[in-house]
Formats: C-alpha cells, sequence, structure tokens
C-alpha cells in the first residue's frame, strides 16, 4: 500500500518518487478514477487503460524525474498545482531525450485517498 499524499506541495514530488521507482501502480494510485492525463500537448487520455499506458510509455524511457514545486494553491479540498520537471539522458534505443515542462495539475483531497490528481498536465500551457 502506498502512503497517501495529506499535503498538496508534496503531490507532485510523490509523483517524482514513484516515478524513480518505476512504480507503476504507485502512480495509478496518485488519480481520481475519472483522470484526465495529458501525455503530450493537446492529447488528453482517460480511463485507467490509456492512463497506466501513457504512464508505461514515460517509465519506458528509463530514465529518470526531476520535480521542483514552483507553487500550490488550494479551496475546499481542490487544488492547483505548479511544478517544473525534467526528463533528459540517453533513452533505451541510444537516442539523447530532453524533456521538459510546467505543470498545472488540478488536485481533489479527501480523506480516504489524501490528494490525487483529477487533471495531471505536465505539459500546463498547452
Amino acid at each position: 500500500m502506498t502512503t497517501r499524499v495529506t499535503s498538496l506541495d508534496q503531490l507532485n514530488l510523490a509523483f517524482a518518487d514513484r516515478f524513480n521507482a518505476r512504480d507503476l501502480d504507485g502512480l495509478m494510485a496518485l488519480n481520481t478514477a475519472d483522470v484526465v492525463f495529458v501525455p503530450a500537448p493537446g492529447t488528453p487520455v482517460t480511463g485507467e487503460a490509456a492512463v497506466r499506458g501513457a504512464l508505461e510509455q514515460f517509465l519506458g524511457l528509463n530514465l529518470p524525474i526531476s520535480m521542483t514545486v514552483r507553487h500550490v494553491f488550494e479551496s475546499a479540498g481542490t487544488g492547483l498545482a505548479i511544478a517544473d520537471w525534467t526528463i533528459t539522458g540517453t533513452g533505451p534505443d541510444g537516442s539523447e531525450i530532453a524533456l521538459a515542462g510546467t505543470t498545472a495539475d488540478v488536485a481533489v483531497f479527501d480523506e480516504e485517498h489524501g490528494w490525487r490528481y483529477a487533471v495531471d498536465n505536465p505539459f500546463g500551457t498547452v
């Protein structure tokens, strides 16, 4: 069982920890059941299978993510988390990978699950 996130400013950091541990189930646990995940700008996916598949593609790069939380805002159990992230290095096929973005993530809080993503938008503005 993964630890629930009790402070919004820890949500993106929990994502990075689970990503770097290659913990797909732990990453999925950070999402609401009806999460919208945007793995590429302008390309949202929904549903457990689609979100899991998109996360598997990122994990397949076999590179660590670094995450720096910029701001969090919350009101009555709804939050906006903004963080800068990078994934850089040599990919499995030998190509150089340089991905980066600034998230604009909407999160919700409940006592049972803690903070979880309702909209995970890693590229933020597009």
